[in-house]
C-alpha cells in the first residue's frame, strides 16, 4: 500500500509565556482547515508546544509530558525530533516553565520557513512569503512587554499578516492562553482557547472572539464598580421588567445575567459590574 502523506500544515505561530503573571500559550493563523486542533498546546507551569509543517501531532501532548517532567525546551526539541524519522519535515516550537525556548525547522520544510527565538518565546513559520513574517512575530512579543499575553499574542498575529503571513493565504487561527485556575469559574485552567476554523478573515474572527470572552468572562477592577443606590436600583428594575425579568431585584438581575452568560461578573446586588450596567442599558 502506497505511503499517504500528512496534509501539510502550513502557518506561522508563536509559544510564549509570561511568568510574572503565570501564563503560558500559543497563536497561530494558517491556510489549513481547523489549525487550534492541531498545533497548540500549552499547560500552567510546565510550559507550551507548537507543532506544525507535516505536524507530528503527539509532539503536543508528548512534549508537554517531557517539559513536565523537568526537560528543558531545547531538551524536549531534542527528544522529540531525534526519535522521529521525519523529523526533516517538521516544524516545532517549545517554551519551558523557565521561559527558556527553543524553535526546529527541519531541512525539508516548504520555502520560506525558519525560526527566531528570544525571551520568553519561540516564533516559527512555513510556506512563508518571507522571513519577516516570522520577525514580526519576535519584534512585536519584544517590544509588548507588559502588556497581557492574549493581547500580545493577537498583535503578533496581525503584524505577521501584515508583513506578508502564509503565502497561500488564511483560513484558521487559534489563540490558547493557560494559567493555573485563571480559567472558568476558578476551576479552569484554561484562559482563552479560541478557534476559527475557517473564515475568510480568521485573525479579524478571532479578535472578535476574544472581546466577547473579555465582555463575558473578564472581570472588571473592584475599584471601578458602580454602587447601587435607590435611582440606580429602581432603573434597574423599570430595564428588567420590560426585559421580562421581575420580581425580587437581585432574583431579576441574576436571571437576566444568566441568560447573557454573564453571571462570572455579578456578585450580589449592592454593586454592579460596569460593563453589565452597559450592556443591560444597551438591551
Amino acid at each position: 500500500m502506497a505511503r499517504v502523506e500528512a496534509p501539510v500544515v502550513a502557518t506561522y505561530s508563536i509559544a510564549a509565556c509570561d511568568l510574572e503573571a503565570e501564563e503560558w500559550g500559543v497563536a497561530v493563523q494558517s491556510k489549513f482547515l481547523a489549525v487550534g486542533a492541531v498545533v497548540p498546546w500549552a499547560a500552567p507551569h510546565v510550559g507550551a508546544v507548537a507543532t506544525q509543517s507535516y505536524a507530528n501531532p503527539r509532539y503536543g501532548p508528548d512534549g508537554l509530558d517531557l517539559l513536565g517532567s523537568g526537560l528543558s525546551a531545547q531538551e524536549v526539541v531534542a527528544r522529540l525530533t531525534d526519535a522521529d524519522e521525519e523529523r526533516a519535515k517538521r516544524q516545532l516550537g517549545v517554551v519551558d516553565r523557565h521561559g527558556n525556548t527553543a524553535s526546529y525547522t527541519g531541512e525539508e520544510c516548504h520555502n520560506w520557513a525558519g525560526g527566531k527565538t528570544g525571551p520568553g518565546y519561540a516564533a516559527q513559520g512555513n510556506i512563508l512569503v518571507s522571513e519577516e513574517t516570522v520577525l514580526a512575530l519576535a519584534s512585536t512579543f519584544e517590544q509588548s512587554v507588559g502588556r497581557p499575553l492574549a493581547e500580545r499574542l493577537l498583535d503578533c498575529l496581525d503584524a505577521a499578516q501584515a508583513a506578508g503571513g502564509d503565502s497561500r493565504g488564511q483560513q484558521s487561527a487559534s489563540l490558547l492562553v493557560v494559567a493555573p485556575g485563571r480559567g472558568y469559574s476558578g476551576l479552569s485552567d484554561s484562559v482563552f482557547d479560541l478557534r476559527v476554523d475557517d473564515a475568510e478573515q480568521p485573525l479579524t474572527e478571532l479578535r472578535r472572539l476574544h472581546t466577547l470572552h473579555e465582555e463575558l468572562f473578564g472581570r472588571t477592577p473592584d475599584r471601578e464598580w458602580v454602587d447601587v443606590d435607590e435611582d440606580l436600583a429602581e432603573e434597574l428594575r423599570e430595564r428588567l421588567a420590560r426585559l421580562g425579568y421581575t420580581g425580587e431585584l437581585q432574583q431579576a438581575f441574576d436571571r437576566w445575567a444568566g441568560t447573557e452568560n454573564l453571571e462570572e461578573r455579578t456578585n450580589g446586588i449592592e454593586r454592579i459590574d460596569p460593563v453589565l450596567l452597559e450592556r443591560l442599558r444597551a438591551s
